[in-house]
């Protein structure tokens, strides 16, 4: 009997066993399975609230001037700088960039300025038009609340090259803290500046308070009259 009883719970034990594996496969599947998709939930939504983070914090004018549509070779090496306070709290921003061209400045003018008149940006006149210059050129915009700078010009190692010729002048330090060369033949492309401010802070497009007429009197015509304060004192004997 007692054969034939553990003959019989054998393979009840065994079954059991199985079963319990089985269970517990399952359960570490479906762990693991829990693991995948909440770790995918996080990285799908943590990125793009990211993003959006750093999208809402940074500067908009930066963000316009990241979607000009202008080619790879002439927006290398960016360099933004801003001083003053967007709110403008006591002194408005003043946003600044620098970019390096692969090509001349003519050819580099040409596609900032098309990509800046596509982006809604208009040429300003009067005291800034563009003027004829060798190394360069200087134009001044303006759209809504913004007046924007752009001078494009000869790359920073020609100016280097020209002081290399003076024992007197020290050349600067490029992006690796060494001289750049100022070989004429690796001196090549343009350099972009790209200022950009508040119109209301910009003294060239500023209104300007009217003068009230009635400040603003009549310089009275000279008397001559015989008061003895106007003679020269005499000098002593």
């Amino acid at each position: 009997m007692t054969d034939d009883d553990g003959a019989q719970e054998s393979p009840g034990g065994l079954r059991g066993a199985g079963a319990g594996l089985r269970a517990k496969l399952r359960t570490e599947r479906r762990l693991r399975v829990i693991t995948l998709v909440t770790l995918s939930v996080i990285v799908l939504g943590l990125l793009p609230l990211l993003f959006g983070i750093r999208s809402a914090t940074r500067d908009p004018v930066f963000n316009s001037l990241d979607a000009l549509s202008v080619p790879g070779w002439a927006d290398k090496r960016v360099d933004d700088r801003t001083s003053g306070s967007i709110w403008c709290f006591i002194d408005c921003r003043f946003r600044e960039r620098t970019a390096q061209s692969d090509r001349p400045f003519e050819e580099t003018d040409k596609v900032y300025a098309a990509a800046l008149t596509e982006a809604g940006w208009r040429i300003r006149g009067g005291d800034c038009s563009d003027q004829p210059n060798p190394s360069g050129r200087y134009t001044c915009w303006t759209r809504d609340e913004f007046t924007l700078d752009l001078w494009v010009r000869l790359p920073e190692c020609a100016v280097d090259a020209v002081a290399a010729q003076d024992p007197a002048a020290l050349p600067s330090l490029g992006p690796d803290g060494l001289p750049p060369s100022a070989d004429p033949a690796k001196c090549t492309g343009s350099t972009v500046s790209i200022k950009v401010q508040n119109a209301v802070t910009d003294p060239r497009v500023r209104p300007q308070p009217p003068v009230d007429p009635s400040l603003i009197g009549e310089t009275p015509d000279p008397v001559l009259t015989d008061d003895p304060l106007t003679d020269p004192t005499p000098t002593a004997s």
